[in-house]
This record gives C-alpha cells, sequence and structure tokens, in this order.
C-alpha cells in the first residue's frame, strides 16, 4: 500500500472539511449551469432512466467541451430516451448521431453496454460505482463514479481532470498528476471530501469549480468559494518572506507529492503551479491519400462514392471517401500509388495523370497530426465493385452529411 500523504498535503481537519462542503455546495446551488443532463438527473423519478441520462452525459463529455455536447446530448436523449430504445439501434444510427463528436469508439461501447443492461441485466442499471465499473463495458472509475453519486446518491467520490486540478492546487501537489501514486492519492482524498448527503452535487460541484473557476490559465481565484482553504493561494500570497509553513518543503523527505528539486516554485505562475503534468507526447505524423470519386446521379446533381471503414481501429466503422495510408518519404509517387490503389479496387484502368490534385486537409486526432492529400477523380457512369471488398454507396452532399462521417472528411469534401 501506498505510503499515507504527509499531513500539509491532505484534509486532516475535520472542522476544515465540513467548511468547505459547505462554502462549495452554496457556490454551486447560486452559480451552476443550466445544463440539460442535471435537469434530468434532479427530475426524473424513474431510477434506470436517471442513470441512463447521466451515463449518456459523462460518456459524451470525455474529452469533449460542454457547448459541443449539449446539442449532441439533446438529440441523443430525444431519439434514444431510454436504454432499451438504444439498444434497439443499429451502429450506423449511433455512429450518424455521433459523428462530429470524436472519439468514436465512445459511442460504439455505450450501445454495447445498453445492450448489455437489457440482455444479461433485465433491464436494470447497476446502482453503485463498483458494480457500474464491473459489469458494463466502456465504464471507468470516474464514469461509476459520477453515475453512483449523480444518479443513485453513493457517496463516493470522482477524478476528473477538473477534479485533479482542484484538489493540486488545495493541497499543492507538485508531482506528475498523471502518475498511479498521485492518482491513487487524489482518490483517496475525493472520497474522504465527497459529502455524504449531497454527494452527486458535491462531485458536480467541484467538477464545476475546475471548469468555471479553477481553470488551467489565467483562474479567478477572487471568485472561488473555497479560496481560504487553498494552500496554492496561500503560497501565491504571502510567498517564502513569511514564516507560515513551507508546504512545498513537507519536512519527510522524497515527499512523493511535492514538486522535484529541479522544478522549483515559480512565482510568476502562482497557483498555476499546480498540476504538474508531465511533458506530452508529440503526436506522430500520418499523410494519406484521399480520392473523391463523383459522378452526375439520375437528377444531375454531383454524387460521391464512399466507403465503411473497417469494424475495430481509429474512426471504426465510420464512412470515408477511398483512402490510402502512405509512406513519409512517397511524395513524388503518391499520385501513381493511388492510382494503382484504385485500379486495383475499382476492376478497371485508372490514370495517374487523370488523378486531379485538389490540396491538403490537416487534421488533429489526440495521438496523431493526420495530413489527408486530396485528389478528385470525375467518372462517367457506374462502375462494378469487388463485393469482397469494403462496403460502399454514393451519396449525394446531402445524403454525404447525414452519414456517419469523420470531421476530416467533411474537410476534405469542402
Amino acid at each position: 500500500a501506498p505510503a499515507p500523504p504527509p499531513a500539509r498535503h491532505h484534509f486532516s481537519d475535520p472542522a476544515e472539511v465540513e467548511a468547505l462542503r459547505g462554502n462549495l455546495l452554496a457556490w454551486y446551488d447560486r452559480c451552476k449551469r443550466d445544463l440539460p443532463w442535471r435537469a434530468l438527473a434532479a427530475t426524473e423519478p424513474d431510477a434506470n432512466r436517471r442513470g441512463y441520462a447521466v451515463w449518456v452525459s459523462e460518456i459524451m463529455l470525455q474529452q469533449t467541451q460542454v457547448a459541443t455536447v449539449i446539442d449532441y446530448y439533446n438529440r441523443w436523449m430525444q431519439k434514444w430516451p431510454t436504454l432499451q430504445a438504444l439498444a434497439q439501434a443499429s451502429l450506423e444510427e449511433v455512429n450518424e448521431l455521433w459523428a462530429g463528436l470524436g472519439y468514436y469508439s465512445r459511442g460504439k461501447r455505450l450501445q454495447e453496454a445498453a445492450r448489455k443492461v437489457v440482455s444479461e441485466l433485465a433491464g436494470h442499471m447497476p446502482r453503485t460505482a463498483e458494480d457500474l465499473q464491473k459489469l458494463l463495458p466502456g465504464v471507468g472509475r470516474y464514469t461509476a463514479g459520477a453515475i453512483a453519486s449523480i444518479s443513485y446518491g453513493q457517496a463516493t467520490g470522482v477524478v476528473d481532470g477538473n477534479v485533479i486540478r482542484v484538489l493540486c492546487r488545495l493541497r499543492c501537489i507538485g508531482a506528475n498528476s498523471s502518475s498511479p501514486a498521485v492518482i491513487d492519492q487524489l482518490w483517496d482524498m475525493a472520497n474522504a471530501l465527497v459529502d455524504r448527503s449531497r454527494p452527486g452535487d458535491f462531485n458536480q460541484a467541484l467538477m464545476e469549480l475546475g471548469a468555471t473557476v479553477c481553470v488551467p490559465k489565467a483562474p479567478l481565484c477572487g471568485e472561488c468559494p473555497v479560496k481560504q482553504h487553498c494552500q496554492a493561494q496561500r503560497r501565491k500570497l504571502f510567498g517564502k518572506s513569511i514564516a507560515v509553513p513551507d508546504v512545498e518543503d513537507c519536512g519527510v523527505g522524497d515527499c512523493p507529492l511535492c514538486p522535484p528539486a529541479t522544478e522549483p516554485w515559480d512565482s510568476s505562475l502562482g497557483v498555476t503551479n499546480f498540476p504538474r503534468k508531465a511533458a506530452k507526447k508529440q503526436p506522430r505524423a500520418m499523410r494519406t491519400a484521399t480520392c473523391v470519386l463523383e459522378r452526375r446521379g439520375s437528377c444531375g446533381a454531383p454524387e460521391y462514392l464512399i466507403v465503411q471503414r473497417p469494424s475495430s481501429g481509429l474512426l471504426a466503422g465510420l464512412w470515408e471517401f477511398p483512402s490510402l495510408p502512405l509512406a513519409q518519404d512517397m511524395q513524388k509517387k503518391e499520385r501513381e500509388v493511388l492510382a494503382d490503389h484504385l485500379q486495383a479496387w475499382m476492376g478497371q484502368p485508372v490514370s495517374a495523370s487523370g488523378l486531379r490534385f485538389i490540396g491538403e486537409v490537416t487534421h488533429i486526432f489526440s495521438h496523431i497530426h493526420q495530413t489527408y492529400v486530396v485528389y478528385s477523380l470525375p467518372l462517367d457512369g457506374d462502375m462494378t465493385l469487388d463485393p469482397a471488398s469494403s462496403p460502399s454507396r454514393w451519396v449525394t452532399e446531402e445524403e454525404f452529411h447525414a452519414s456517419a462521417v469523420s470531421t476530416a472528411m467533411k474537410k476534405v469534401l469542402k
């Protein structure tokens, strides 16, 4: 078991804990944002529907901003208001609604888990964080804690990016906040702090504080309801010139939660000294040749050929223009390589000179810096595709935008 954190890094005074809870909840009651999933969680009498409503919101909010999620969430809940409705949907429908939201495997796992609840759990959502995490695919520790506390009143904490930032500043935790040892300590702290009578509201308040006040850059410390409990704020105000306990020097030696000696307090950063993160890995660069095959449809409007990606991996199951990953040193031959690929796939001659270069589109995924090298190829009449190849279909521009296509492919068409 990891050693307990030094006293200055955790909340050891019960009176301080009660004061922090009260101040944070009072602020939340006054200042919380009006969000659709909060309204559903607060008013829905059916426990299953309440848990489902919170679950959908938490999955959508992973790696995605609230402002982006609201419209997707409202359309999702209107289309599939219950677990049972989602379980009956097709993956194609799920991908179509999710298109543009990113991290597409989230929608797929959400539907898989809904089907499991219906088929194996008699349609009943698990009610504890432990069972939610154990029984539902795609539900991790944070999501399980959020559903259990907000929907079912379980007194369990949550730790997401916002909570990490708030807790690290409150207690000057300067070690790498993504390390397992620090994350374990933060979970212990969150579970100890959560208000037993209003666990869901407390967890949402802590996350709300990180999202709106204790933000990564230029935090609004003057508006913070718990600033009197914040050791980073105290350090900013008093520094080392006043005889206050030095929260960086725990007196323990090799403290696992203090900033490393090589990264001392930077007075110009103030509370944004915390949290400390490991340097992000640079996304790897990839180039892909993409060809927009175009024909005139029966009504004279242009139609475009799209193909479906494999059912696993990046952008699984989504539709795209025919594409071919390129080696980084292939720029001079990419037109010829793409022509050969299209010829083998279409079963008819394709001349490299017939491919018209349109331009390049850059799209940043979380771990990939992707460049699409875009070509167009007009076709006369129909074409016969190998039935063993990927599913494909011709679509109008309107049908293209209604299909499960990625934001990157929308950039390519534009």
